[in-house]
C-alpha cells in the first residue's frame, strides 16, 4: 500500500489529511453493511437507522466488481477514523456505505461542480456565453474597481481559475489571501490561482444572465431531478463580505447520499434515468486539464473540478484517470469513469476537529484498491 500515501497529494497537505481522520472513528459509531440495503431503510452496525432513498439501490460488492473480503480493510480502517460518512456507488448503486449518510452538512467548496453543472445546462439553452467578457457583461468590483486589462478576461477564464482578477474577495481562507498574486501580475488566462474571486463572480454571473437564483436553479435543474431527499433550498445561504467585493459566495448544505447522486450524474455521462441532464461535450470540456495545480504530482484542474489525469503521477498510481472535488479539508467526491465508481466522504467541519497528520485519502485507496473487475 505504498500508493496510499502518496495519495494524499490529490488535495493540499493540510486538506488531505483531516479528511482521512474523517474517515476513521465516525465510522466506527456510524457504520453501515456495503450490502445493507438503502430503499426502506436499514440498520447499519451500530444500529443507526438510514432512511428510505428511493433513488439509490444497494448492490452486493461482487455484484459491482469489487471484493467483500478485501473491502474489510476499508471497514477496519473506518473504524479508526472520525469521518462522519461515506458511500461509494457503482454505476449509481451503492456497494459500500458506513455512518450518517443522510445529514446535511456544510458543502464549503464542493459549490464549484455545483454551479458547473448549472453553467453546462444554461450554456446548452443558449443562456451563457463562455466567451462573454467581464467587460461585456458590466462585472466590476468595489473600489479600487477592475482595471482595463481585467475586464478582458472571459466567462470561460473564469471557470479554469485563471482571470488574472486578483481583488478581494468572500470567503477566501487565510492561504488564499496569503497566495493571492498582486493586482495586475497576469494577464487573463496566463496563470492559474484558485481564485475565490473567479468563483464568486460566477456565481452573480449566472444569475445575471440566467435570471435565477443560484439555489433555486440547483433544485429545480439538479436536485428534484435527481430526486435529493434532503437539500433544501431552506439550508442554503450567500455569504457577503461587504467590506471585500460586490461578490458573494454562495454556500450550500448537502448530505453524503445527495451528493454521491451528483457524482453519478457526472459518472454517466449527464444521463439520469435515461434523461441527458448535462451535455457530455460539456462534462468532457469541464473535466480536461487546462493547468497543473502546484504541489499535486501533476493533477490538473478544469472548469471548476480537480482533474487526475492518466499519465500524471497519482494517475499512474491508482490506474485509472478520474477527477475530484474537495471541500474545508473535509469533504470529497472523486469521479473514476473506468470503474464507474463514486465515492463521497464526509468528516463533519461543522465541530471541532484535530489534524491526523498527512494520511488523508487513505479509505479512498482502499476502496479502489479492492476492485477485483467485472
Amino acid at each position: 500500500m505504498s500508493a496510499i500515501k502518496n495519495f494524499s497529494n490529490l488535495f493540499p497537505a493540510k486538506s488531505v489529511s483531516i479528511l482521512i481522520f474523517c474517515l476513521f472513528v465516525g465510522f466506527f459509531l456510524l457504520g453501515c453493511s456495503a450490502e445493507g440495503e438503502i430503499n426502506g431503510g436499514t440498520n447499519n452496525f451500530s444500529g443507526s437507522w438510514i432512511p428510505e432513498d428511493p433513488a439509490l439501490e444497494s448492490v452486493a460488492p461482487e455484484t459491482a466488481g469489487w471484493s467483500s473480503a478485501e473491502l474489510e480493510a476499508a471497514h477496519e480502517f473506518a473504524q479508526q477514523s472520525g469521518c462522519s460518512a461515506v458511500i461509494a456507488l457503482y454505476d449509481g448503486k451503492i456497494f459500500f456505505l458506513r455512518g450518517n449518510v443522510h445529514k446535511n452538512y456544510e458543502a464549503h467548496s464542493m459549490r464549484m461542480p455545483f454551479l458547473n453543472a448549472l453553467y453546462g445546462i444554461h450554456l446548452a439553452r443558449g443562456n451563457i456565453s463562455l466567451n462573454a467578457t467581464l467587460e461585456d457583461l458590466h462585472i466590476d468590483d468595489l473600489a479600487p474597481g477592475l482595471t482595463s486589462a481585467e475586464r478582458q478576461a472571459r466567462v470561460e477564464h473564469l471557470l479554469m481559475s485563471r482571470s488574472g482578477v486578483y481583488h478581494e474577495a468572500a470567503d477566501e481562507n487565510q492561504t488564499q489571501i496569503d497566495e493571492r498574486p498582486a493586482r495586475g501580475s497576469h494577464a487573463p488566462n496566463t496563470f492559474f490561482y484558485y481564485n475565490n474571486w473567479d468563483f464568486n463572480a460566477l456565481g452573480t454571473i449566472f444569475e445575471q444572465e440566467t435570471g435565477e437564483e443560484i439555489f433555486d436553479a440547483f433544485k429545480t435543474e439538479i436536485a428534484d431531478v435527481l430526486g435529493m431527499v434532503d437539500f433544501s433550498v431552506d439550508n442554503a445561504y450567500y455569504q457577503y463580505e461587504w467590506n471585500k467585493s460586490f461578490h458573494p459566495a454562495s454556500h450550500f448544505k448537502l448530505s453524503v447520499r445527495d451528493i454521491a447522486k451528483f457524482g453519478a450524474l457526472y459518472q454517466k455521462d449527464g444521463r439520469w434515468k435515461g434523461t441527458q441532464i448535462i451535455s457530455s461535450d460539456w462534462i468532457d470540456d469541464s473535466t480536461m486539464a487546462y493547468s497543473t495545480m502546484s504541489g499535486t504530482n501533476g493533477l490538473g484542474y478544469g472548469y471548476l473540478w480537480k482533474i487526475i489525469e492518466e499519465d500524471s503521477e497519482i494517475g499512474q498510481m491508482i490506474g485509472y484517470p478520474g477527477y475530484y472535488h474537495t471541500a474545508a479539508d473535509g469533504y470529497v467526491l472523486v469521479v473514476i469513469p473506468d470503474l464507474k465508481l463514486v465515492i463521497v466522504e464526509r468528516y463533519d467541519t461543522d465541530h471541532d476537529w484535530e489534524d491526523p497528520a498527512d494520511d488523508a485519502f487513505e479509505l479512498s485507496m482502499l476502496i479502489i484498491d479492492a476492485y477485483i473487475g467485472e
